[in-house]
């Protein structure tokens, strides 16, 4: 799709970056509004601006200062942590028990995997 803006020449050097191309500035500034809304994942902003891999996204988000976990992120994060107070179980080879046993009260050893 293409689209067409009106910008008055007084103002287009203002919002253009030196030596850049006022179209690209504008779908880049469309394209990342979108993102940090969340309406678009990282995967069509690649795709919208032509970016080819993650790590040059990753590099060209951290040059427009967008944050990919949110306070949100971290929210939703803390809500849903779990302390696992579990026994652990590993694996592990059998001539190690004898390491295991300081470390731990009991060690059993399971025929059923």
């Amino acid at each position: 799709m293409q689209v067409t803006l009106t910008v008055p020449d007084e103002l287009m050097a203002a919002i253009t970056p030196a030596n850049g191309d006022p179209g690209r500035a504008a779908l880049e500034a469309m394209a990342l509004e979108a993102f940090r809304e969340r309406q678009i994942t990282a995967y069509q902003l690649r795709l919208m601006l032509g970016i080819p891999s993650r790590f040059e996204l990753d590099g060209f988000l951290k040059q427009h200062e967008v944050e990919t976990y949110t306070a949100e992120d971290f929210e939703h994060d803390l809500a849903n942590a779990v302390a696992d107070t579990t026994p652990v179980n590993y694996l592990i080879p059998i001539d190690a028990i004898g390491v295991l046993e300081p470390l731990y009260k009991a060690v059993v050893i399971s025929d059923t995997f």
